[in-house]
């Protein structure tokens, strides 16, 4: 009779060991409110760059950047709870065990769907510019998703008729290397170094007359950016 109780509750703590164990392994990397270390000093860096935190970059986390972290992600549609857990590391391309979250980012981009979409555009436009200006690139086309003078989703922007060359020359199709990928993600997460711009060109191969009507706001390596 012993015998027949034991091996359910032993089969019972099993199962409740397992659980536990799955649930550490899904949120041992949260960073919240007294946090310390490397990636709290990484998550700062990031929220710095795109302009979500203005404080010190202490490697601790501190009310300064638990504010940071809240507008990061209501900005980016994610549950403002202030803490950094699966997909908020995720939207911030921070490592995470967790599935990446598939909820928009910006009117008509899906982190999912079109970031390898976006890496081939910034690769194909970009490729041997500073990082600065691979960001920048993604980030004119994103200001376009999200201009109602374009088309409202990624693909449509790409796309658009005589909008980019690699498109007419077939190069958009090569595949992006690494510096492309995390320029993408760096633009979806907010990053944009050229403050809103919708245009970028090459003004030693551009040969359009219309494009020098637009207003050059600044350079960076051989583009120029503006609207």
């Amino acid at each position: 009779m012993k015998r027949k109780i034991v091996i359910p509750l032993l089969l019972t703590l099993s199962i409740l060991c397992m659980i536990t164990l799955l649930f550490e392994e899904t949120y041992a990397q949260n960073l919240y409110w007294g946090s310390s270390g490397n990636e709290v000093t990484e998550l700062q860096n990031r929220l710095t760059r795109w302009g979500y935190y203005d404080g010190p970059i202490s490697g601790t986390y501190g009310p300064q950047t638990y504010e940071a972290v809240r507008l990061f992600q209501q900005r980016n549609g994610l549950v403002v709870d202030g803490v950094v857990g699966p997909q908020t590391r995720a939207a911030l391309g921070m490592p995470t065990q967790a599935a990446a979250p598939t909820t928009p980012v910006s009117r008509g981009v899906s982190r999912s769907d079109d970031v390898h979409l976006l890496a081939r555009t910034i690769h194909a436009e970009s490729k041997g510019e500073p990082y600065e200006g691979q960001v920048a690139v993604g980030a004119v086309i994103l200001n376009r998703v999200r201009s109602a003078d374009f088309p409202n989703t990624l693909a449509g922007v790409v796309y658009q008729p005589c909008a980019f060359e690699p498109v007419k020359r077939g190069t958009i199709n090569e595949a992006p290397n690494d510096s492309a990928y995390r320029a993408a993600r760096d633009a979806l997460n907010g990053w944009d170094p050229t403050g809103g711009a919708l245009y970028f060109w090459n003004p030693g191969t551009a040969t359009s007359p219309w494009i020098w009507t637009r207003t050059i706001t600044l350079r960076i390596g051989r583009h120029v950016f503006g609207n």
